[in-house]
């Protein structure tokens, strides 16, 4: 009998059970929202204008990836079975080795002098900031997400305005950054309670797709109210922006009128109402969060009938870390270290290029090359010592 050959055998077997296919086209779905945020030319967004839909990438991508990342990490712990006390060790470690890789991909990315803001230190972070969640039941992981969404910018903002806009290298990475640890923190954790609810059940999918877009509903409409207040502006930047007061009064004596400056109520409110892209709000968490689980829940219940079309998709889902370096490696190829440009031709392009090279990548070879790294790397960290 004559075996079939690997293109066959691929869109035969590839993103069957126990693969779940529906996450790796909405992690494809992530990688090319990402693209689009950094090189697509976006409007303003209006629902009753569909050319300026394209803007809903900005942001929202990020958010959807930081989701599926809670995800993966419930799969490859047990998927809805809370992980063995005995094989917690194991775990930590492999997950910190995971972490550290994608840590030093990301350092690497960041040299490379893009104008983007790289997630994927933050992202290698989140993999050990999981670490004490992980025999937590969906509820509790729900419970944790809510609290750190509903109470995290604004708990962020007051302390960031009674102190002045502290500044540093550690608090301007974790807290005060592009990612917030407090937002991506939450949506991680909503993403591990999905994981472990038979992500793969129609069932789940089908209450996922409800909640999330009860979600949005709620955070945009908490960023009209906010809006329509005058408490955020129609733009609103980063609600934790470190912007600090060097040269301005400082000590006890000139502690009050500086703090009737930074206004601390009016920072809470902010952070409660801001739902522009990479604003930390509590609204954006909430509206981008609950678009972003109902993004996963389409993915999920529509790559069933049409597996055929969704299996490119699938494949460059199966390698995000490949398909996100290449594409920043793309922008400095093009355009030479420091340049910024956007392009919607060249978001078309790569979007091709990611698709056409990762589909023949897994064909003929199966896993990304930087997954393997990952990989490699997380179980160098798990391996037990040779005496």
């Amino acid at each position: 009998m004559i075996n079939a050959l690997p293109p066959v055998r691929w869109f035969r077997e590839f993103g069957r059970p126990p693969r779940i296919l529906g996450l790796d086209v909405a992690r494809a779905l992530a990688i090319l929202g990402m693209v689009g945020a950094h090189i697509g030319e976006t409007d303003s967004f209006d629902w009753f204008e569909p050319s300026t839909w394209t803007s809903l990438v900005n942001g929202r991508s990020s958010i959807l990836f930081a989701v599926l990342a809670g995800v993966s990490i419930a799969l490859m712990t047990g998927r809805s079975t809370l992980p063995e006390r005995e094989r917690i060790p194991g775990i930590r470690l492999n997950l910190i080795g995971r972490g550290a890789v994608i840590f030093v991909i990301g350092l690497a990315l960041e040299m490379l002098n893009t104008p983007i803001a790289i997630i994927l230190t933050l992202y290698g972070l989140l993999y050990v900031a999981v670490i004490p969640f992980l025999r937590w039941r969906p509820w509790q992981l729900l419970t944790g997400a809510a609290v750190l969404a509903l109470l995290g910018p604004a708990l962020l903002s007051f302390l960031n305005a009674v102190m002045l806009h502290p500044f540093g290298s550690g608090i301007g990475f974790v807290l005060y950054g592009t990612y917030p640890i407090t937002v991506w923190l939450a949506l991680v954790l909503g993403g591990m309670a999905l994981g472990r609810l038979r992500v793969e059940r129609v069932h789940t999918a089908v209450i996922a797709l409800g909640v999330g877009v009860g979600l949005a509903v709620v955070g945009d409409g908490l960023g009209a109210i906010g809006q329509g207040a005058g408490i955020v502006g129609s733009s609103s930047g980063s609600i934790t922006g470190s912007d600090s007061l060097l040269g301005a009064p400082s000590g006890w004596g000139d502690y009050p009128q500086a703090l009737a400056e930074t206004d601390p109520l009016g920072a809470v409110l902010t952070a409660v109402f801001a739902a522009g892209p990479h604003s930390g709000g509590t609204a954006e968490i909430l509206g981008s969060g609950g678009f972003a689980l109902a993004v996963i829940a389409l993915c999920l219940l529509l790559s069933r009938p049409l597996r055929w079309v969704a299996l490119p998709l699938g494949a460059l889902g199966s390698m995000p870390l490949t398909a996100y370096s290449a594409h920043v490696l793309s922008i400095v190829v093009i355009g030479g270290p420091g340049t910024f440009f956007s392009s919607n031709a060249f978001w078309a392009a790569t979007a091709v290029g990611l698709l056409l090279a990762t589909t023949v990548w897994s064909m003929f070879l199966g896993r990304g090359p930087l997954e393997r790294l990952v990989g490699r790397g997380a179980a160098a960290m798990a391996a037990v010592p040779r005496r």
